[in-house]
């Protein structure tokens, strides 16, 4: 019961985000808005444990959410095999970039962080 009310609580902020975005012309989408808005109210354990057991459930059904994608990659063989080489590229670069940044940013945070 608690995970229905965390799906609930993650669609109301949605939603939220979606109001925001639509009716302000913002150039975020509503789903990034509503996760703006839903780090704040995970500080109260109303929001907080509800959302962390949607959370663990989401997760153990993760592999599931890939089914789409592989219907999806399977529908456009002819864009793959045509584009396919610049994709694989830009992965591959997107992936470096993102492990070099967050391995600086963690290294800094290292070396600000007082020994005990």
């Amino acid at each position: 019961m608690k995970g229905l009310r965390g799906l609930a609580w993650l669609l109301v902020f949605q939603s939220i985000g979606e109001v925001l975005s639509r009716g302000f012309a913002l150039p975020l989408p509503g789903p990034v808005l509503g996760l703006v808005l839903l780090l704040p109210a995970l500080k109260f354990a109303i929001v907080r444990e509800p959302v962390g057991e949607c959370a663990n459930f989401l997760l153990s059904h993760l592999s599931l959410l890939f089914i789409p994608v592989g219907v999806g990659v399977m529908t456009h063989l002819s864009l793959l095999s045509q584009y396919g080489g610049r994709m694989l590229f830009v992965i591959v670069l997107s992936t470096w970039i993102g492990l070099a940044v967050t391995v600086l940013v963690l290294y800094r945070a290292e070396r600000k962080t007082p020994r005990a």
